[in-house]
């Protein structure tokens, strides 16, 4: 009798083979160089992808690339650094549907847990534990018309939102959409000097001649070594 063998049995992708994966760029220990724990050791979690293309991204080499990882492995590693903080950021993390489920594990680790994420996607079902830091795009980053708005109702005290200014007119829009939607009120407000586009004094002196009730921040990672990848 003629043996008949098994038709050989197509691979699937790693992302569909194992569904609590995600495509990581990086793992780090550094100092929280922005956000209101600024300055605390912090484990930061890259993950690879974003749709958006802002014109002073620093971080263009999570666009593609990365591994895929297994999320309790994740967590794992770093439960392992043996600090508090940590920080999902990308990229865009959101992107990535599978991060919430990240993101959950790391507060079920009993963790500290921020999410930095540009705004343009659904917070929605982040969970609540969560510090979500949302960067709102400003029209001289390019991508303004990204913004979700609908996200802006569902922040909490709990949350954060993050301007990056590119000049006068990036000012003047962060500060009519502040007042407007009433966010010094709901969630700290942070405005950012883009790096080389704006002088951060310049920056400082329109906050204060405004009486603006938000925080004034520089990005302490460029200051101490230069926006170096994995620090």
């Amino acid at each position: 009798m003629m043996s008949v063998q098994p038709s050989p049995v197509a691979a699937m992708p790693d992302d569909a083979a194992a569904p609590e994966r995600l495509r990581i760029t990086e793992v780090f220990l550094s100092l929280q160089g922005e956000s209101l724990s600024i300055g605390r050791p912090t484990v930061f979690v890259r993950l690879t992808g974003c749709p958006l293309r802002c014109v002073y991204c620093d971080t263009a080499y999570a666009f593609h690339g990365g591994a895929w990882r297994d999320i309790d492995a994740l967590v794992d590693e770093v439960v392992g650094f043996g600090v508090r903080h940590v920080c999902v950021t990308g990229g865009e993390p959101l992107a990535q549907k599978r991060c919430l489920i990240l993101l959950r594990r790391l507060c079920d680790a009993g963790l500290t847990v921020s999410l930095e994420t540009s705004g343009a996607l659904d917070v929605s079902a982040v969970d609540p534990r969560v510090s979500r830091v949302l960067d709102i795009k400003t029209p001289a980053s390019g991508e303004a018309a990204r913004n979700l708005w609908s996200n802006l109702p569902l922040l909490t005290a709990r949350d954060q939102v993050k301007f990056v200014v590119c000049g006068r007119e990036d000012y003047e829009w962060a500060r009519e959409v502040v007042r407007t939607h009433g966010l010094a009120a709901r969630c700290e407000v942070l405005f950012s000097p883009s790096h080389g586009q704006v002088d951060p004094t310049a920056l400082a002196d329109w906050i204060v001649a405004d009486r603006l009730d938000v925080r004034f921040q520089l990005q302490l990672h460029k200051l101490l070594w230069n926006d170096a990848q994995g620090r």
